[in-house]
């Protein structure tokens, strides 16, 4: 199975994810930027409207892989902006894909994002992993955002993360 792992990081978690993941599938790691710098008021105002910001590579880079595997932060309940051109594209080409996600800011569980996903992909995802830094804290057992978007993932929470992964992905690909 030819896999891609398309990952956005404001923090750099998620590429540390999803880097670790692409290690031990293995598989192509695409990191995405956007065009313009993201900066905390572009990120605001992408989310309040619902914009989709320019990226590179573009999303037309994905028709050759099997399953696509998404790594990035969850804002405001949705995907991270930058990753909407890829979601989109989803839509038109229907392959399999996967989201999965370390995110800081959130209170609570990310309800909103199941939908937001379908809307934009067209299709849920086959594999589905929101983990949340305020779990990874268990030293402060009630983190503000302060500590929650300042923390840095170690490798061995990413390796951790990585080993949880790979056994949703291969129940997917058993089954496909």
């Amino acid at each position: 199975m030819n896999i891609a792992i398309i990952s956005y990081s404001f923090t750099g978690n998620n590429d540390i994810f999803a880097e670790c993941v692409s290690r031990d599938l293995p598989a192509k790691h695409i990191k995405i930027s956007g065009q313009k710098p993201i900066t905390m008021g572009s990120i605001i105002t992408d989310m309040l409207f619902g914009r989709t910001p320019k990226v590179h590579p573009a999303p037309e880079t994905l028709r050759e892989y099997d399953l696509i595997l998404f790594f990035g932060p969850v804002w405001m309940g949705h995907a991270a902006s930058p990753l909407r051109a890829y979601l989109n594209y989803l839509k038109k080409s229907q392959k399999p894909y996967g989201f999965l996600s370390i995110s800081g800011g959130a209170d609570g569980g990310n309800p909103k994002l199941s939908q937001e996903l379908m809307k934009r992909t067209g299709a849920k995802p086959v594999i589905m992993l929101d983990q949340h830094i305020k779990d990874l804290l268990s030293s402060n057992p009630n983190p503000g955002r302060k500590d929650t978007s300042a923390y840095k993932i170690s490798e061995i929470e990413a390796k951790s993360l990585s080993d949880t992964a790979i056994k949703e992905i291969n129940k997917f690909s058993m089954v496909d």
